[in-house]
């Protein structure tokens, strides 16, 4: 199996885990009376991911773990995507 490959598995298990916690953040502000827009979803995830930090922070002092996890795994899914697309170059 080629780096490339791999990688682009990662990738996809992050970009997977992304998505299954953006679920989860719209369910949370769901919860919290906040209107969500399903038509422009795609637009508009990370203003309701910054809504569901600030939610958080004034209810408890720290942003919600889901908000970390929410930043760490697109951040990883990029990296791992580039990474294999160098890989593949080289």
């Amino acid at each position: 199996m080629a780096f490339f490959e791999i990688f682009l598995y990662l990738a996809l298990i992050f970009v997977v885990f992304n998505v299954v916690i953006t679920i989860i953040i719209i369910s949370e502000l769901q919860k919290r009376n906040v209107k969500v827009n399903f038509f422009l979803l795609r637009l508009y995830i990370p203003k309701y991911v910054h809504q569901y930090k600030k939610m958080t922070l004034e209810e408890t002092g720290k942003a919600g773990s889901l908000f970390y996890y929410w930043i760490i795994s697109i951040n990883l899914a990029l990296i791992l995507v580039v990474i294999g697309l160098i890989s593949k170059i080289l």
